[in-house]
């Protein structure tokens, strides 16, 4: 579901956002998918081990360089604004 959910925040009206990828050590394709987007607003950092989910929240949190922040997780989607 990785691809729909970066499509659903690159899909936006508002465009001045940037997605933070906190990739927890996988071993699926996570890295290849997130990398494939040619999109600088996108930004993927690879964990140095796999922690916990509100440890990886907290560090994905201090590398966002917004004012606001919504967690997406990779089998979430964001709807269209009306």
């Amino acid at each position: 579901f990785l691809n729909e959910s970066i499509k659903s925040v690159k899909n936006q009206i508002y465009e001045n956002w940037e997605l933070i990828f906190w990739d927890n050590c996988s071993t699926d394709e996570s890295r290849n998918i997130v990398q494939s987007y040619k999109d600088k607003r996108i930004k993927y950092f690879l964990a140095e081990k796999f922690t916990n989910l509100h440890q990886a929240r907290n560090l994905a949190l201090k590398k966002a360089k917004g004012d606001y922040i919504s967690f997406l997780d990779c089998d979430d989607i964001l709807l269209n604004p009306f």
